[in-house]
C-alpha cells in the first residue's frame, strides 16, 4: 500500500509541476513583452517606434491568444488507507507456528521389534502419540528422539519417520547380536514402556531348499519383519499364506483368503485343507474378498485397480474397472461387499467414495467425498451390509464407522468412544448385533455394539 501511495503523489506532482512550468513559461512571456514594449515607447524615436510596431502588435496579439492553464488540473486529495491483507500474507510467509497436544505418559510404542530383531536387518516400530486424555493425535510435528544402546556400547542405527498423522516409524538395525536398551522419548520425556529391552539374534536362514522354506515360512519369529523392510520371497508350496490381507466365508463353509504377495486367493476347507487357489496369473494384488448369492468368489485387485469374479473352481466369470477417477473406475480400491440385492459395493480408497455395481459390473451409484463431515471420507476401508441393507463403512482416515442406507445416505456413526479407532480397516457384522473390527493403528480388533 505504501509504494502505491508513493507512485500516486509522484505522478500528481509530475502533473502539477508540468502546469507551473507552463505558466511560468507565459510569465515570462508577458514579462519579456512588456519589457520591450516599455522599452521602445520610453526611449525610442517615432521613427524607431514605427519599426517595431509590426513585431510588437505580433507578439502582443500571440500573448493574448495564448491559453493559460490557471485552474490546478490536480487535486489535493492525499487519504491513507488502511490494508492489512498484505501485512498478514507478509508475516504468514514468515514461516509456521508448530505445536502439538502430544504427551509422552501416554504416548505408546507397538510392534514385534520392541521386544526381538535380526542384526543387520531393518525393523519398525511404531509410536503412536496421544493428549493427556489419552485421545489420539492426529498431526504429525511432535520432538521424537531414539536411542538405541547395548550395555558395552553398541548403537543401533536408525531414524524417526513422520506419518505426519501423530504416528510415527523407528526404523533401525541392530549391529550385533546381544540385549539392546531402547530408549523412546517424546519431548525429553519417555513415552509409555520405554525404556525397552530388545535382543538381537543372528539372520534367518534363507535358503532356498524346500526344508528350509517351509521352515522360515512356518517360524513365528518370522512375523516381526516388516514386508515394506524385505520382501519375502513367494511362497512355494501350496496352502501357504505370504501377506493375506482379505478374509471370507463362502456358503458351503470353505474359507476364501486373499494373498497379496502370491497375487492370488487361497481356498480352504471349514477345517483348514487347503483345496485350491484362484486367480493366479490374473491378479497383481488382491486386498478384499467377498462372496455374491450366487457362491461366485469377488476379489477387489488393489494393485490393478479392478474387481474380479470368479467361480469357486477359478474360473473367471467377469471383470470391470480401472485405473482413475470416474464412476467404474478405481484409485487403490480395498474391500467388497454384496447386499441382498447382489450388488457390489466397493470402497474406492484413494477417490474417497464408496460405490456400488451390478454382478455384470455396471455402475449403479457412489457416495462421499474427501473430508471430516457427515458423510464425508479420508480413505474409505472396510465394507458390510447389515439386514435392512445399511452399509456400514470404515473410515480409515478418519478414524471412525459410519452406517448408510442403501441408497448412501448418511444415517450415524458406531459409538467407539469408550475405545477409540485408529485407522480402521476390515469389518465385519456378526449375528447378534456387533461389529468387529480391525484397528490397524492400535493393532488389534475392537468390537462395538451395533443396534440394526
Amino acid at each position: 500500500m505504501a509504494s502505491l501511495v508513493g507512485e500516486e503523489e509522484e505522478s500528481d506532482g509530475r502533473v502539477l509541476q508540468a502546469q507551473l512550468d507552463t505558466l511560468l513559461q507565459g510569465q515570462e512571456g508577458i514579462n519579456s513583452s512588456c519589457d520591450f514594449t516599455e522599452q521602445a515607447l520610453s526611449h525610442g524615436s517615432e521613427a524607431e517606434v514605427l519599426l517595431v510596431k509590426k513585431q510588437m502588435s505580433e507578439r502582443l496579439a500571440e500573448l493574448a491568444s495564448q491559453e493559460l492553464p490557471l485552474q490546478p488540473e490536480e487535486n489535493d486529495q492525499l487519504d491513507f488507507i488502511v490494508e492489512t491483507e498484505g501485512l498478514k500474507k507478509s508475516v504468514h510467509n514468515l514461516g509456521t507456528i508448530v505445536t502439538t497436544n502430544a504427551v509422552a505418559s501416554e504416548s505408546v510404542a507397538t510392534g514385534e521389534g520392541l521386544r526381538r530383531c535380526v542384526v543387520a536387518v531393518p525393523t519398525s516400530i511404531t509410536i503412536t502419540t496421544k493428549d493427556k486424555d489419552g485421545e489420539l493425535c492426529k498431526m504429525g510435528n511432535a520432538v521424537i528422539t531414539a536411542e538405541m544402546a547395548s550395555p558395552d556400547g553398541s548403537r543401533g542405527d536408525g531414524g524417526i519417520l513422520d506419518n505426519k498423522n501423530g504416528t510415527y516409524e523407528y526404523l533401525f538395525t541392530a549391529p550385533e547380536e546381544g540385549a539392546f536398551n531402547l530408549s523412546l522419548r517424546l519431548y525429553d520425556q519417555h513415552i509409555k514402556g520405554s525404556p525397552f529391552k530388545i535382543k538381537a539374534t543372528k539372520s534367518i536362514d534363507l535358503s532356498l531348499s524346500s526344508k528350509g522354506v517351509n521352515k522360515r515360512l512356518k517360524s513365528p519369529g518370522s512375523a516381526h519383519v516388516k514386508q515394506k523392510a524385505i520382501k519375502r520371497p513367494a511362497s512355494m508350496t501350496p496352502g501357504q499364506l505370504q501377506r493375506p490381507t482379505g478374509v471370507a466365508i463362502h456358503p458351503n463353509g470353505d474359507i476364501i483368503i486373499a494373498d497379496y504377495d502370491n497375487k492370488w486367493v487361497s481356498i480352504f476347507s471349514s477345517e483348514g485343507k487347503f483345496k485350491n487357489k484362484i486367480g493366479s496369473g490374473k491378479l497383481m494384488g488382491p486386498k478384499g474378498v467377498s462372496v455374491d448369492r450366487n457362491g461366485h468368489v469377488i476379489v477387489v485387485d488393489n494393485k490393478a485397480c479392478c474387481v474380479f469374479i470368479f467361480q469357486l473352481n477359478g474360473k473367471l466369470v467377469t471383470k470391470f474397472g480401472n485405473r482413475g477417477n470416474g464412476d467404474r473406475q478405481f484409485a487403490g480400491p480395498h474391500f467388497a461387499a454384496v447386499n441382498n440385492n447382489n450388488e457390489i459395493i466397493v470402497t474406492d480408497f484413494h477417490n474417497h467414495s464408496v460405490k456400488v455395481f451390478n454382478t455384470e459390473g455396471e455402475f449403479l451409484l457412489k457416495f462421499g467425498s474427501n473430508g471430516e463431515g457427515n458423510g464425508q471420507f479420508n480413505a474409505p476401508t472396510g465394507v458390510a451390509v447389515d439386514v435392512n441393507g445399511n452399509i456400514i463403512v470404515a473410515d480409515w482416515g478418519n478414524s471412525r464407522i459410519q452406517v448408510f442406507d442403501g441408497s448412501g445416505s448418511f444415517l450415524s456413526y458406531i459409538n467407539t468412544s469408550a475405545d477409540p479407532l485408529y485407522g480402521p480397516q476390515g469389518l465385519a457384522l456378526t449375528s447378534d448385533g456387533h461389529v468387529v473390527v480391525a484397528d490397524s493403528g492400535n493393532h488389534c480388533f475392537k468390537v462395538y455394539r451395533y443396534l440394526q
